[in-house]
């Protein structure tokens, strides 16, 4: 049964049918009796943050969270100041929702990569952006590769103005769960699309003596994540 990936661009209205859709593969993936995985269809996006051919959509999920900042010097010693998620982190729990009810799949945070691919960077950052399954633990780091981001508000898959950016990340490390589970370690590529606010603030960093000043700024959006064909 092959479902369509609509936009979502309200974050209180009611969720699109590809997410209720899909919550038949979180049930699968869980091991609950009767439920049946999805074929996913995702929306058409920009060249630079489609996955490449022989990838396909396994698993999506919509994420209420936040992303954090810090306020740092532009260069060092600097009076010249500026908000940035270096040494901040996301935190996210992505859920589905079904029947009235919530059910939670993945959380979504910063944590250092213990298993990087040949597609990790050099040196590893402190950290990456991590995902980890609520159904088996497995975990799935990915991040932003060669600028793969477009302008939140430039797309009708990234609809939503003064939102922080819609990205592809590549993964660049994989690790199971402490049972073996591997509902994420299969993971290529995750698409962050339909983002709803997580700017930075325009007030709180004008000068040296707000340096270290840190705020979290709530956020929503949609991550669909991708394995190579068979």
């Amino acid at each position: 049964m092959k479902q369509n990936v609509d936009r979502r661009t309200d974050s209180g209205a009611r969720p699109p049918k590809w997410l209720v859709a899909t919550l038949a593969l979180g049930c699968a993936l869980a091991g609950i009796p009767g439920a049946h995985a999805q074929t996913l269809t995702p929306p058409i996006t920009p060249a630079i943050i489609t996955p490449p051919p022989g990838n396909s959509a396994f698993l999506v999920g919509n994420a209420i969270g936040t992303q954090g900042y810090v306020c740092v010097p532009i260069t060092p010693g600097s009076n010249t100041t500026s908000w940035t998620l270096k040494a901040a982190r996301p935190e996210a729990t992505l859920s589905l929702e079904f029947g009235g009810q919530t059910f939670q799949i993945v959380t979504h945070f910063l944590s250092p990569n213990e298993n990087p691919n040949d597609a990790a960077v050099k040196p590893i950052p402190f950290g990456n952006a991590t995902w980890q399954s609520s159904f088996d633990t497995s975990r799935v780091w990915a991040q932003v590769l060669n600028n793969a981001s477009i302008p939140a508000g430039s797309h009708s898959s990234c609809p939503n103005n003064n939102s922080i950016p819609c990205l592809l990340l590549t993964a660049v490390g994989s690790q199971p769960g402490p049972t073996g589970g591997n509902i994420l370690t299969k993971t290529t590529f995750v698409q962050r699309l339909n983002t709803k606010g997580g700017l930075a603030p325009e007030t709180g960093c004008f000068g040296a003596p707000d340096v270290g000043n840190q705020v979290l700024v709530p956020y929503s959006a949609d991550y669909i994540f991708y394995t190579r064909q068979k």
